[in-house]
């Protein structure tokens, strides 16, 4: 099949989901030259703030869906818990990237599983968890500790149990059941781990992949803290996370742009977490160090466009910036900026909570460690009050 025309600036992206990641996609679009248009339940959404229009109507009204996608050149989304319903609804009216089928697999773990132990990518054992009793034998076959997981909608480490010897007896294993409340789960051996890294890969309609290089993740409570860029890999293992990435885009014929979560095993090996077929927190710092930032490349992918430059040429590094840190007021904004080199980025959203990513800091510099130290600096300066 010959590839489609190219979708040029001047055309209208349209996005599903509005939050900061569709916020920095259409900040991008419009710097490239096209329109924006987001769908979302939520009104005053940090992505309508800077969209051209945004509509207002809940992902099952599958009749506004069509009629969203209608109004657009191409449609896109933000984050992989879009029922996939809406997807196929959408592929009626125009071309939408990622497809259905990548995010029916993605948006639900046993799927996603079951998918890269059939493309052969190194994964940790794992049993599917419907009753008590496979929970029971799936302890015995897997071995402790183990993670249980709720097999959909999960993420920064919602519907998540960790199971070890000294906390499990038959009474603990019927109340982690339990807390699954109805839903399907996945039990996973523990990973012991070295290192946590992400690779960003996009790939368009032709087949071309490019890939950012590794960053290294640092979590908080189940939740990205830190990200560092490049990943203190050996070449061999920056290489064999490439190959993964790619292997894995190719087989799911993505358009766009995914992230491949792995572990880092403390024997080397590299096993692949999860699959993020979207934008991802721990690609931010690509919007001021690398050429071609992850919201750019999924733009250029999703639009027939040739894909950019993902090095990054200095070493970077990024923090979150959750809502704890309105816990005292006002963050002291003037005071993080003070440190050089250092770059703010607010999401525009309305209501500070424990947890909620309000935004993120950014540096780069000669050393992943003095990037690191740069930003960890400005983020403990936010929560310091003035004299």
């Amino acid at each position: 099949m010959s590839p489609r025309k190219p979708i040029l600036p001047g055309a209208t992206i349209g996005i599903l989901g509005a939050g900061q990641l569709g916020r920095m996609l259409a900040l991008e679009a419009h710097r490239l030259g096209f329109g924006v248009a987001v769908f979302s339940p939520e009104a005053n959404s940090p992505a309508a703030a800077v969209a051209d229009r945004a509509v207002v109507a809940a992902f099952d009204d599958l009749t506004a869906i069509r009629a969203f996608a209608a109004s657009v050149d191409v449609v896109t989304f933000e984050f992989e818990n879009v029922p996939s319903a809406a997807a196929l609804a959408a592929t009626e009216a125009a071309p939408v990237h990622p497809d259905a089928h990548v995010l029916h697999t993605t948006q639900h773990r046993l799927r996603e599983k079951a998918f890269l132990r059939a493309a052969g990518v190194p994964i940790t054992p794992f049993a599917a968890i419907d009753t008590l009793e496979s929970l029971v034998a799936a302890v015995s076959e897997i071995g402790l500790p183990a993670i249980l997981k709720t097999a959909g909608f999960g993420y920064d480490g919602k519907g998540q149990q960790r199971l070890t010897a000294e906390n499990v007896d038959p009474q603990a294993l019927a109340a982690a059941h339990a807390a699954l409340a109805g839903q399907p789960g996945v039990l996973e051996a523990f990973v012991p781990f070295d290192r946590e890294i992400s690779v960003l890969a996009a790939r368009d309609a032709a087949g071309n992949v490019v890939c950012h290089p590794a960053f290294e993740n640092r979590h908080a409570h189940h939740v990205l803290d830190t990200t560092v860029c490049p990943a203190a890999l050996s070449p061999e293992q920056a290489d064999e996370a490439r190959r993964i990435a790619t292997h894995i885009v190719d087989t799911l014929a993505l358009v766009g742009v995914l992230c491949v979560e792995f572990f880092l095993h403390r024997d080397g090996r590299l096993l692949v977490n999860e699959l993020a077929p979207r934008a991802h927190n721990s690609a931010h710092l690509t919007l001021d160090a690398s050429d071609t930032s992850q919201f750019e490349q999924q733009i250029r992918a999703i639009c027939g466009l040739p894909l950019g430059d993902a090095s990054v040429p200095r070493p970077a590094a990024m923090a979150n910036l959750l809502g704890d840190l309105w816990a005292l007021g006002e963050p002291d904004w003037a005071a993080a900026l003070a440190v050089p080199g250092v770059r703010l980025h607010l999401y525009g959203k309305r209501g500070a909570r424990p947890g909620r990513k309000m935004g993120h800091l950014t540096a780069v510099a000669d050393t992943g460690e003095a990037a690191l130290s740069a930003v960890l600096e400005a983020r403990r300066r936010l929560s310091v009050a003035s004299p």
